[in-house]
């Protein structure tokens, strides 16, 4: 699978690159959560210049209804509003000299613009 994991069928199959997971993984320990039950949340929010935009939290333990998911060695929290966004999605984090960040590309959308985080659909 060329060194990128997908999601099971649990209602969202996101890609998380190597890359991604590790940053995550350091993140998770920076912010002194409990490693057993946190994990990264994926959301999608009404807003950015496209319509949607991407959010991406640490959090210590998933909501009662959210769908969860390990991808490449990172549990992940998706809300059902925003799984039906992400299918497809491959989140990257990727250093230039313009910075550091996490990226996103969505097969799915129909439209963007420049910041990289927004998207329609």
């Amino acid at each position: 699978m060329s060194g990128l994991e997908q999601a099971p069928a649990t209602g969202f199959a996101l890609v998380l690159t190597p890359r991604a997971a590790e940053e995550v993984q350091k993140f998770i320990s920076q912010e002194q959560v409990p490693s057993d039950s946190a994990g990264l949340r994926v959301s999608v929010l009404p807003g950015g210049c496209s319509g949607f935009k991407y959010s991406l939290n640490i959090e210590e333990r998933p909501l009662e209804d959210d769908m969860v998911a390990e991808v490449s060695g990172v549990r992940v929290f998706v809300d059902g509003f925003s799984a039906q966004y992400l299918t497809g999605v491959t989140i990257d984090y990727v250093s230039s000299m313009q910075g550091a960040g996490f990226t996103f590309s969505n097969p799915n959308a129909t439209g963007g613009c420049g910041c990289g985080s927004s998207f329609t659909a």
